[in-house]
């Protein structure tokens, strides 16, 4: 009973957490207050513009210290705030409603893989009852603008699961020669099929929902969020809340970008001009699945596969250290079981260096 109530526990305080940023949005609209969106573009010194380029690095190595689960993650990251929209770009965000570009729409463009592995990596022939191999190369392109009192993300992954994803080429390489005294993974020709991949990833969140500032010094927010991932990789809905603790000046900055499914976050961070800050963040997510092709094998052929559990939360916390337009980030993620069998929860670290120019 304790763990259900506590992956409803996001669920309910987003919903009251929103209702109430609803009201006060309301009440601002009518005072003729300042909204969100033009708080970001009234001043220079606000103003959302930049480039971004992001190396993000996840790893159970980072976390727990095994060779499991989702086992590795790595994303390269171009984010653009520089208000230089494509107009490719600017068709797509307006084919989705409630999306509206304006002046503070940027976009971002990533490619990425994902691997995943059993908790036996010795065996040649894998414990059916565990979760298959499997590796997920793709390319993204992504939106993300403010509008009133919300920051909506879309994104459109295209990619390929199975041996094309290279995820056995890449584990191989890194047990033999970058982590010394790894465990050889026995079983890659046991994992899912080639399979072309989509997903369809849409965010809203509400940044600031609640805040409290110290003299103008220290900024303290909680940021409800919620989504939805469509495609044949990836099916579900996601609820929850994410806080960040920095300097006042960093009130305007994201939680650091992370490979999905993930609380919400862009990388940008304003230009410090060769001073010091610091940031500490994290959140609660709870995740409705409707389908995995991690967990629930290939679409359309006979695969490995096994009971894919279809509530899920994450539990994060990080910190990130920004030095005049360089940032690095490290965020713990604590995620439930997945599948029914599996015998622990997992952890898994992320560690993240962007580059602003």
């Amino acid at each position: 009973m304790q763990k259900k109530t506590f992956f409803y526990l996001p669920f309910v305080m987003t919903i009251a957490v929103i209702i109430a940023d609803s009201k006060k949005a309301q009440a601002q609209y009518g005072a003729a207050l300042p909204t969100l969106e033009d708080q970001l573009i009234s001043e220079p010194a606000k103003r959302r513009d930049g480039q971004f380029f992001t190396i993000n690095i996840e790893n159970d190595l980072f976390g727990a210290g095994t060779d499991e689960n989702y086992t590795s993650g790595l994303r390269l990251s171009y984010h653009n705030a520089a208000l230089d929209i494509p107009q490719w770009a600017r068709e797509i965000g307006e084919l989705y409603p409630g999306f509206r570009i304006n002046d503070t729409t940027a976009v971002t463009y990533s490619l990425g893989q994902n691997l995943y592995t059993p908790k036996d990596i010795t065996r040649s022939i894998p414990d059916p009852t565990d979760r298959p191999y499997a590796g997920w190369l793709y390319g993204s392109i992504g939106l993300s603008t403010y509008t009133r009192n919300h920051h909506d993300q879309l994104e459109v992954a295209l990619g390929v699961v199975g041996p094309a994803a290279g995820g056995k080429i890449v584990q191989n390489f890194v047990h033999n020669h970058v982590v010394a005294d790894a465990d050889d993974p026995q079983g890659w020709n046991s994992q899912l099929d080639n399979e072309p991949g989509i997903i369809l990833s849409w965010s809203r969140e509400y940044p600031n929902a609640i805040e409290m500032d110290w003299d103008e010094e220290i900024y303290f927010s909680i940021s409800p969020f919620m989504g939805t991932s469509l495609g044949n990789v990836y099916t579900l809905a996601q609820v929850g809340l994410g806080f960040r603790l920095a300097p006042y000046e960093e009130r305007y900055a994201d939680l650091p970008s992370r490979v999905r499914p993930a609380i919400p976050g862009t990388g940008y961070y304003p230009r410090l001009d060769d001073k010091f800050s610091w940031g500490f963040f994290g959140g609660v997510t709870g995740y409705a699945v409707g389908r995995n092709i991690f967990l629930d094998g290939n679409s359309f052929q006979n695969s490995p596969s096994v009971e894919t559990k279809h509530f899920v939360y994450d539990a994060s916390i990080g910190f990130d250290l920004i030095y005049s337009n360089t940032r690095l980030s490290y965020t713990l993620t604590h995620r439930s079981k997945e599948f029914d069998g599996q015998d622990d929860s997992s952890a898994f670290g992320s560690i993240a260096l962007t580059r602003r120019f």
